[in-house]
Parts: C-alpha cells; structure tokens; sequence
C-alpha cells in the first residue's frame, strides 16, 4: 500500500481527511499527521511517504520553499496542496515546482478523490526503487533543484555575517543538511563553507574601500570572529593577502 503524510495547521482538516477519505480503496494508508512544517518534514524524513497532502499557507511558513524541499529531496513522491490561497500565479509557481495537484479550500470529496487518483496512477507508472532506502539523486526535479539552490544563494548572501552553519541553510530550506549539500556541489560546484566564505570574502573587498576600517573590523563585519582565519581564508581565494589586496585596488598605503 502507499505511504500517506497528510500536513495542515488546521487539526478538523487532517482529522477529516484521516476518517472520510477512503484511502483503502485507493490502495493507500496514512502513516503520519502533522500541523506544522517542521513536524511535518519530521514525518516525511521517518516514514518516507508516496503521497503527501500538505497546505502551504501556515503562519511562518515560506509555501513554496517547503515544496520546493519536499519535490527536491524526495522526487518521487506525489504532493497535492490544499491551501486557501487563491492565487492563479502562486498555483502557476507550484505546479512548475512539481505539485501533482492544487486543491482549493474548502476542498470537495470528488476533487480529493480524483487527486489521489492520478497521484497513485502517477506512482503505479514510476519503475521500481533498486533499493528501498536509496536517497534520490539531487540532479532530479531539476525545476525545484534549482529554485532550492537559488534560495540557498540568497539566504547565505543576507546572513552571511552571523554565524551560519549548513543546518541553518538547510532548514531554511527545508531539505536536510545531506541534500544541500549535494545540490550546492551539483549546481554550483560548491561546497557550502566555500560558498559561504566567497560571499564574505567579496563583501570585504568592498567594505576596504573605506580607508576608515581596518582589516580586523572588516573580518568581524563580514562573519569572522578570528582576523587571522579570514586573512587565510582572502589569502587562498584572491591569491595575496588582504593589505596587499586594498593596496594594490584602494591605493591605500
């Protein structure tokens, strides 16, 4: 039978759809609820499922960078979304990410009914697993991929200066700490401490055009607790130290 995760902030939507679904009947089972994105990616990552329901518009949610997680790191599993959001673009963005099916609330029985149809024909058609626990491979679902790394990008340039380690990326995004990191190194040939340190170190080439700040203000401003860490770190990326690189760019002496 086929996995079913079904996720909504809203408990009377999961409860209806655990009792009046005929999941049986569609040679289904659900194996986990959750009301939240985080739980609910808990459940994805510990049951696997084939099929998932999940909403998109929970408070402090990003509805698309979940999806674009899910469809990324698990390329074969059928999503459908049951959202309030009535927004012909934001469905249009869905879809391409991958969503089998966009389900207006409040969603009528025939219209769930003929989502898991297709999404259980979709699986019956897909070939067997060589192995059941296999990881999917990241150049999948290139659309989501893509959206994925492109997320991973943004964030990493507007926190560059915190301490940020791949978890908080990865969280971020919603996929796990395994799959973004293969993504980058796919995409990107990247890996993230690599991404990471060419943001700060080219934020730092353009905070040394200011003669008032000194090296070590410019490493702790750009995410470097420990000037000499960011001087190797310039060092191997620009090929010369950091002064020798103001000097020779800013005309500082």
């Amino acid at each position: 039978m086929y996995k079913v995760v079904l996720i909504d902030d809203e408990a009377l939507i999961v409860e209806g759809l655990c009792r009046v679904v005929d999941w049986t009947g569609h040679n289904c089972q659900v194996a986990a609820t959750a009301c939240d994105a985080v739980s609910g990616a808990q459940a994805i990552r510990q049951h696997r499922p084939d099929i998932l329901f999940t909403d998109i518009n929970m408070p402090g949610e990003d509805g698309l960078a979940m999806l674009a997680g899910l469809r990324g790191e698990f390329p074969r599993m059928q999503i459908a979304v049951l959202t309030g959001y009535r927004d012909f673009e934001y469905a249009q963005r869905a879809i391409r990410l991958g969503v089998s099916r966009f389900l207006l609330k409040p969603s009528k029985m025939d219209e769930i009914e003929e989502a898991l149809t297709h999404m259980t024909a979709q699986l019956d058609s897909l070939p067997p697993e060589a192995e059941q626990d296999a990881e999917p491979e990241p150049g999948d679902d290139l659309p989501a991929n893509s959206f994925l790394v492109r997320q991973a990008q943004t964030y990493i340039q507007e926190h560059h200066a915190q301490r940020l380690s791949l978890q908080d990326v990865a969280d971020h995004c919603y996929v796990s700490q395994w799959h973004l990191s293969k993504l980058l190194n796919r995409h990107l040939g990247q890996t993230f401490y690599d991404l990471l340190n060419s943001v700060r170190v080219q934020q730092a080439k353009k905070l040394m055009e200011d003669p008032a700040l000194r090296i070590s203000e410019i490493a702790g401003q750009v995410g470097y607790a420990d000037t000499a860490h960011f001087s190797r770190v310039f060092k191997r990326l620009e090929g010369i130290s950091a002064a020798e690189w103001r000097n020779l760019h800013c005309g500082r002496n």
